[in-house]
Parts: structure tokens; C-alpha cells; sequence
């Protein structure tokens, strides 16, 4: 199973769609850690009864990973109306924004423009219209670029010189920086090695940072982090009783760390559910025992379905 880049080193070239409807049941197959065996949808949905959270963890580009979201989101609806989507997709400072078109106050046209949706944005609009259809809150989970982009050039200090008004935007400071396997896992994508630098003072035991061209992967991949977990965290806060079904990355979520390990910071009574996604050359004749400390549910997608795009 193939590794999903950071989004710093993602560019979204859309290519042709493959259609929805020519997705099926041949085109994945879902393995429960817990159980030991392959299983179906309805599992997961059976599962989750005892959560708070269901991550997603997708590669962003696999049309059949779009394709079972929109059927989880679907499914868990039928058994818990009171879902809310949450979404690595947008930014906190559009929530305004996702809301004026949940209500229908605004055209998409608008909506698309003024959201800064992602180039593939077609990939996740079905979740969307689901939610605005049937009246569902979507929290707009990630912070601004230009909030990480600082992060990465000038630590958490930059941060915290911001006014009050732009710090409502990202997690409140200082925030705990990627430590232990997953401050490895970052290293070994990128390709890179710690290499000795000025500990940031801002961060809480900050790990060595390892930088491209001075910039530091480590606190701005962080603070995305840290806030998508903040705004689920103050979500559930605040809508007692409800359940919600993250969106993201799975590099956000596998293997329990980044956002996963940051809402335990923020709200440690909550479960989280970890749904990992992604394709393998072996498919469909899988090993499980490869994958199965990625997550809770492990779903391996047919590598032969064409992209939605190249990365």
C-alpha cells in the first residue's frame, strides 16, 4: 500500500473521471483487525455504535475510496442521523461560507469560489449535497495554508505574534509537534533526515526538526494536524450526543497518530474509529497481516480503477 504524500508535495492535475456507476463490491475489499477477516460495509457501520469519531483515511485520489465514502457517510446516516462531516477538504475560515450554502443562502458557483475548494472537488461534492440535503452540519476541520506556511518558515513564536482575530483560525498555541513513529514516518516520505537545528520554544518537547529550505515540514504538517483534532474536539463540545465522520489524508490518521493522537490531547474521553484506504498491486489477493496496523478497518481498492488525478 502506497504512502499518501503530505499535501505540501501534492499538485492536482485532474484526469478523466471514472464513473460512480461503474464502481462495485470487485473493486475493494474491507478486512476488520479486530475480527481477523474480511467483511462488508455493514460492519462498519455496526461498529461504530460504540465511537465518536470515524476517520476516514483516504488517498486523494482513488476513485474508489470517493465512491465508499459517499456509502459509509450514507450508511451511517441510516443509523445515526445526528452525523456531522468533518473535512481535511476545508479550511476553519470558510465555515461561514459552508454554512451560507448548507442553508441554501448562496449558489454553488459562489460557494466553490469563495471555499477555496480543491481542484478534485468534485470527488467530495457528493458528500457535501448529502449533507446539505438532509440538513447535516460539515465542519470545515483544517487550518488556512498561510497559517502552516508560516508555522513551517518561522515556528510557533510567528504564531503567536498573530492578533487575536487569526488565531481563532488554527489550534490554540502551543500545539504538540509529530514525535515517535510518526515524526519518522514524515522523515521517511519526504526523504529526508533530522538534521540539527534551534528548538522552536513554542513547541511543547519539540522533536529535531528536519527542513526543506529552511522550511520546517514537521511544525507546519503539526499544526494541520492539531487543529483538524481542535475543531472536531470543540464540535463535540458543544453538540453533545452527536457523532462525526472525519475526512482525511490517511497519512492524518493511520496507525492511530497526527490527528488521531491530537484529539486525544483535546477531548481523551472520545473513540475514534480508524478506517484506513488505499490501493495494492496484490489486489485482490491481499496479506492482511501487512496492513493491519494501519487501522481498525483496513480497505484495499482495486489499483486497476484510473485516478481521479495525478499526483
Amino acid at each position: 500500500m502506497k504512502f499518501l504524500k503530505p499535501l505540501f508535495f501534492l499538485t492536482f492535475i485532474a484526469i478523466g473521471f471514472y464513473s460512480i456507476a461503474q464502481i462495485s463490491e470487485t473493486n475493494y475489499k474491507i478486512y476488520s483487525v479486530k475480527e481477523g477477516k474480511e467483511v462488508t460495509l455493514n460492519e462498519i457501520k455496526a461498529d461504530f455504535v460504540n465511537y465518536d469519531v470515524l476517520f476516514f483515511g483516504e488517498e486523494h485520489n482513488d476513485s474508489v475510496t470517493h465512491y465508499l465514502e459517499n456509502k459509509v457517510f450514507e450508511l451511517l446516516y441510516k443509523n445515526y442521523p445526528n452525523i456531522t462531516l468533518s473535512m481535511e477538504m476545508f479550511d476553519r475560515d470558510v465555515q461561514l461560507v459552508m454554512n451560507e450554502y448548507l442553508n441554501g443562502d448562496i449558489r454553488e458557483k459562489n460557494f466553490k469560489k469563495d471555499a477555496r475548494v480543491w481542484s478534485n472537488y468534485r470527488d467530495y461534492r457528493p458528500m457535501v449535497e448529502f449533507a446539505k440535503t438532509n440538513k447535516l452540519d460539515v465542519i470545515c476541520a483544517n487550518a488556512p495554508s498561510r497559517y502552516t506556511n508560516l508555522a513551517g518558515r518561522k515556528g510557533q513564536k510567528a504564531l503567536m505574534a498573530l492578533g487575536k482575530d487569526s488565531k481563532k483560525y488554527f489550534a490554540p498555541l502551543p500545539y504538540d509537534t509529530a514525535s515517535g513513529k510518526y515524526y519518522e514516518k514524515l522523515m521517511d516520505l519526504s526523504g529526508h533526515t533530522a538534521a540539527p537545528a534551534a528548538i522552536d520554544t513554542g513547541a511543547k518537547k519539540a522533536p529535531p526538526v528536519f527542513s526543506m529550505g529552511g522550511f520546517n515540514l514537521v511544525m507546519g504538517q503539526s499544526l494541520w494536524d492539531a487543529t483538524m483534532a481542535y475543531s472536531i474536539s470543540q464540535y463535540l463540545k458543544h453538540n453533545k450526543g452527536k457523532k462525526v465522520m472525519q475526512v482525511n489524508g490517511r497519512f492524518h490518521s493511520d496507525e492511530g497518530f497526527a490527528v488521531v493522537t491530537q484529539l486525544k490531547n483535546y477531548s481523551p474521553k472520545l473513540k475514534s474509529l480508524i478506517i484506513s484506504t488505499g490501493s495494492d498491486d496484490a489486489f485482490p489477493n491481499i496479506d492482511w497481516s501487512q496492513h493491519k496496523l494501519l487501522g481498525d478497518f483496513i480497505i484495499i481498492t482495486d489499483p486497476n480503477v484510473p485516478k481521479t488525478y495525478k499526483d
